[in-house]
């Protein structure tokens, strides 16, 4: 019986602390002593640090030529093999060794990828031929979106956070998005434009760039008076360190002509500077006449208010269920969780079946979504019970938490918890559940006696609708 998912990893070499070392066989180390800058280190480089490590990007140094690299080779080597937990670089928190491991966008490294960095940093970073250097990358730093120009930018009001002042939570003003006609959106990015050079803050954290924390964010339709009229849509939260939205090609998110946008759950905080900012909200559109197959699902999956933690103890759990009432596809996993929180893992529950789908490090300064490759994205029979499991460190070993001694309980703030599952999802008809199955056998070319993480019943191919007998006289007579 084939399993069709990945879930080699090398486990992590001991206890990981600034310093500590990491045990290599000589035989590996024997087999890689040719690695150089310009042949071996400079690809990864590119392909997983320079989007943000460059003059101009938010890493906190640039790691683009050799003369670069080479002096931070020892912290590299630390924060890569970090791999999956607060810190680690490139921040993607993946856990490699359980669960569903194709995705979109992914930057981790592989594990011949971490022995080649530890390598090249124990044998004293050689530079190499440079006839074997990859072209340079050309960056263009007039271009903010990462997830492509978009066709409507939304500009909320400019603010003003002093330095060493108290973090603050709010509403602010709504925004008119000035749309004409209701526009079906692919993909929705919210970046911080502020006035803090671009040479960087001084700080280390990506905290230490902005001052917005976080948005949590709807569009409604208002009346005259300015009040809510209607049901508000919810968006895709926006958080320090977030990567773009995008959302399943058979389910774009209806923006409705004359809506605004709206919020009451606005963070600001003190990044070390007296700065000012804004937020930009850069959608991107379907064609006019694009029709969604599926319907978007707003699936609570979490708790914000029973939260209880207690002081000086580390593996501690959180729990929560929800139960899917139609066929789902899971687009999105995203974890949210506050400075306690190293890890969270998503399971889901069907009949005989407890399968974990995923689970992730998780790192404050770095929120991300993690958004499932087509051919991986799970799709769950409805009755299908979801469940997050959070693991929360409240002693000194975790260096998020101010005071480990006390008690943490639910609530916004950074020194308070939320635990939920922020993901996308679509649910879908019976009909179209089946279809969607049928795509996925096709595209994995799974047999009856295969197996793939995230959909219970794919390999079933035998498993469809039955018709009843009205239907089968119907068909009979035609």
């Amino acid at each position: 019986m084939r399993v069709l998912t990945t879930i080699t990893r090398n486990a992590l070499l001991g206890s990981l602390a600034l310093g500590g070392s990491l045990s290599f066989s000589s035989a590996a180390l024997a087999q890689q002593t040719d690695v150089t800058f310009h042949k071996d280190i400079e690809p990864i480089m590119q392909r997983s640090c320079q989007n943000c490590h460059r003059d101009g990007g938010a890493g906190p140094m640039p790691l683009v030529t050799y003369d670069q690299v080479a002096p931070f080779a020892g912290l590299i080597e630390y924060k890569t093999q970090l791999r999956d937990r607060a810190g680690a670089m490139p921040p993607w928190y993946m856990e490699k060794d359980i669960g569903i491991q194709d995705y979109k966008n992914d930057p981790s490294l592989t594990d011949e990828e971490l022995d080649k960095i530890s390598v090249w940093a124990r044998s004293g970073t050689p530079k190499g031929d440079i006839a074997d250097a990859p072209e340079p990358l050309v960056f263009d730093d007039s271009v903010k979106w990462r997830a492509g120009q978009p066709d409507l930018i939304i500009v909320s009001e400019p603010v003003t956070k002093l330095a060493g002042t108290p973090d603050w939570w709010g509403e602010i003003p709504s925004i008119p998005t000035g749309l004409t006609e209701d526009r079906y959106v692919k993909s929705v990015e919210v970046v911080e434009v502020n006035d803090v050079p671009a040479a960087g803050s001084g700080r280390e954290t990506v905290g230490g760039k902005y001052i917005f924390h976080h948005m949590i964010w709807a569009t409604a339709m208002l009346d005259e008076e300015g009040n809510r009229d209607g049901i508000a849509i919810p968006w895709p939260v926006h958080e320090v360190g977030r990567n773009a939205d995008i959302f399943d090609e058979d389910a774009g998110r209806l923006l409705r002509a004359g809506s605004y946008l709206v919020s009451d759950s606005v963070h600001l905080h003190s990044n070390g500077r007296d700065t000012t900012g804004h937020l930009e909200i850069g959608f991107r559109f379907h064609d006019e006449d694009y029709e969604p197959e599926y319907q978007n699902a707003f699936i609570g999956l979490g708790n914000g208010v029973d939260i209880s933690i207690a002081g000086n103890e580390t593996d501690q759990e959180l729990h929560a269920y929800t139960v899917l009432e139609k066929p789902t596809k899971i687009i999105t996993f995203e974890p949210h969780l506050h400075a306690p929180g190293e890890r969270m893992c998503l399971e889901a529950i069907w009949g005989y079946t407890v399968e974990t789908l995923s689970c992730v490090g998780y790192d404050h300064n770095w929120v991300r979504g993690y958004p499932y490759a087509d051919h991986a994205a799970p799709l769950l029979p409805a009755g299908t019970i979801l469940h997050i499991t959070g693991y929360m460190n409240n002693t000194e070993t975790n260096p998020n938490v101010p005071d480990p001694r006390n008690w943490q309980g639910s609530g916004n703030r950074s020194v308070t918890n939320m635990f939920i599952d922020l993901g996308i999802r679509a649910t879908m008809t019976e009909e179209q559940f089946f279809e969607a199955m049928e795509e996925r056998r096709q595209a994995l070319n799974l047999g009856p006696n295969d197996h793939v993480i995230g959909c219970p019943l794919c390999g079933a191919p035998l498993v469809a609708p039955i018709a009843d007998e009205n239907e089968e006289e119907i068909a009979a007579s035609d």
